[in-house]
């Protein structure tokens, strides 16, 4: 194994780890302590593949080594030296197999991987071409989604008259949400020939998609002094009141300056709800952010945390593909992927970013 000391370093000290946790969860002082077991348990589990497979590559280690020995000490028959050396070519392999499943086990877990998120699209360069393309951008994740056994909720909805969105918020909740989705985030291309364009002139529109990872309310400590709150009238396309109770609300976080507008649902009370839980997510998302601005600073970033301003993708009609020009891949299905077929580039994205952390462990090092 590469590094092979120092990796073998850190799989005893995660296997220390794990016995310790296990010691840890059958504390009756930490069992009765909920918010501590919970945090515990899931670390555990984090765990729990990496030590499976050291204590698998351990048993390979000395089957090799016992394996040889036989060899070496030349008192085997033919038939029993040929088996031998056999089963030392499989343990090999599975050893090779082994180390690098563990280097790829070992690499730093973004800890929001598991969050549900909150997901914002909205129609950017080109009209009301880019509004709808808004629109096929959400109903192509609700299908990506539905596929991943997920839940999305619509918070907050800004309806095009031509039928698009000029804006759209929503959340996904389900297992392991953000680790497949948080690579969306950035400008989102199209082009295609307008259902209104008489000359068939092909038109490029843009959608912008912001995913942040959803906060818990112990994670960002809000002052409530820090928000200041606004209520209007809710109103609907063309700027009719469709609402004659003040029921929209808008929160402003001062020392940020972040603002949250909701309008979607008739009652205050939940329009500030679903406010105040974009509200957090977008604070947590800028902490997070600067953070890795200062990582940045230092090392190469990963794809996932690319400028939300970076054009990243490209739906072509007319040639019936999608690209994605931060690993340069080209799909010619279009349609699938619209229709929510979205693994095929999930999973290259998802090995590019390994790549990237496994060339960055080699290289601290």
């Amino acid at each position: 194994m590469s590094n092979e000391s120092n990796i073998f370093d850190r799989l005893v000290a995660v296997e220390a780890r794990y016995e310790e946790l296990n010691g840890l969860l059958s504390d009756p002082d930490v069992i009765t302590d909920t918010e501590r077991f919970k945090k515990l348990s899931k670390e555990e589990a984090s765990l729990r593949e990496t030590v499976h497979e050291y204590g698998r590559y351990k048993e390979v280690l000395e089957g090799i080594k016992e394996t040889e020995e036989m060899i070496f000490e030349g008192d085997l028959d033919a038939e029993m030296d040929e088996l031998a050396k056999a089963e030392l070519s499989e343990l090999t392999a599975e050893r090779e197999q082994l180390e690098e499943k563990l280097k790829m086990l070992l690499l730093p877990k973004d800890e929001n991987d598991e969050r549900d998120i909150i997901m914002e699209i909205r129609g950017a360069a080109g009209g009301d071409e880019a509004q709808l393309f808004a629109r096929d951008l959400f109903e192509m994740y609700s299908k990506y989604a539905d596929s991943q056994g997920w839940k999305v909720d619509v918070m907050d909805a800004n309806s095009s008259g031509v039928g698009g969105f000029k804006e759209v918020i929503f959340s996904i909740s389900g297992d392991n949400v953000y680790a497949k989705l948080k690579f969306e985030n950035g400008a989102h291309r199209v082009q295609r020939v307008p259902e209104t364009e008489s000359q068939g002139r092909i038109h490029t529109s843009t959608a912008t998609v912001v995913v942040m990872p959803e906060a818990e309310d112990v994670e960002i400590d809000i002052d409530q002094n820090d928000i200041r709150t606004d209520i209007y009238h809710a109103s609907g396309a063309g700027g009719q009141h469709v609402n004659k109770t003040a029921s929209a609300v808008r929160l402003t976080h001062e020392p940020t300056g972040i603002v949250v507008a909701m309008q979607d649902e008739r009652s205050q009370l939940k329009n500030r709800e679903k406010a105040m839980k974009v509200l957090r997510s977008r604070i947590y998302d800028k902490i997070n952010s600067e953070k890795q601005a200062e990582l940045d600073a230092e090392r190469r970033s990963a794809v996932g945390t690319g400028d939300r301003s970076e054009r990243i993708r490209t739906y072509n009609f007319p040639q019936s593909r999608v690209t994605d020009h931060r690993i340069n891949l080209t799909i010619q299905q279009l349609d699938n992927i619209l229709g929510g077929e979205l693994d095929p580039i999930v999973d290259e994205l998802v090995i590019w970013e390994q790549t990237e952390k496994l060339e960055q462990l080699n290289r601290d090092q």
